[in-house]
């Protein structure tokens, strides 16, 4: 998981979570009320850690953020669907009208839907939308506070680059930095649609 950690403002590591976690860790070492936060770099989600105990502690759980969740244990009697394929059966509820479209469509109600569920997530303007709510995400954690950030926010999901970078202009250098990125996803697709 690429990671990006922050010591108040300034950012301290970026790279995997074991690196970031042991950067944070000598930072907290030196001052124990130290600010220190982390990031899924490509999410902006914030990584909990927990860092008391020793560097061996703090990398058991590092390994346990890592390592894939086993599924939900799965029923031992079989439902409907392909299980093998990774298809899995859940309930939907739509109107008669709706169900009666899908049943005239060519394979059946679940191939419609499918069909429906891919066609939306290529839609233009999904990536982008994505990338702001990710860059969003981050700003409103690391400069919520800071001067700048309505006017930077409004900038964003108005798509308009120029009003981004005036607004972030007086943010902290990393932080700055690291919203530039963030922001610079959500600028290439404005070009890619026009």
């Amino acid at each position: 998981m690429r990671t990006i950690a922050f010591h108040n403002t300034r950012r301290i590591a970026s790279g995997p979570l074991r690196e970031a976690a042991l950067a944070a860790r000598e930072v907290l070492e030196r001052d124990p009320g130290a600010h220190v936060l982390l990031f899924d770099a490509d999410t902006s989600r914030r990584i909990e850690l927990d860092f008391r105990g020793d560097v061996e502690d703090l990398l058991e759980r590092v390994d346990a953020i890592e390592r894939p969740r086993p599924e939900a244990a799965s029923p031992s009697r079989r439902g409907p669907g392909r299980p093998r394929l990774g298809v899995v059966a859940r309930e939907v509820t739509l109107l008669p009208r709706h169900w009666e479209w899908l049943g005239k469509q060519p394979g059946g109600a679940s191939v419609a839907l499918r069909r429906l569920v891919e066609q939306a997530r290529k839609a233009p303007g999904n990536d982008r939308r994505e990338a702001r709510e990710i860059a969003y995400r981050f700003i409103s954690q690391m400069a919520g506070d800071l001067p700048g950030f309505e006017e930077a926010t409004r900038a964003l999901f108005a798509g308009s680059e120029p009003g981004f970078r005036s607004a972030t202009r007086k943010w902290p250098r990393d932080v700055r930095a690291h919203a530039f990125e963030l922001a610079d996803r959500t600028w290439a697709g404005e070009a890619e649609s026009a």
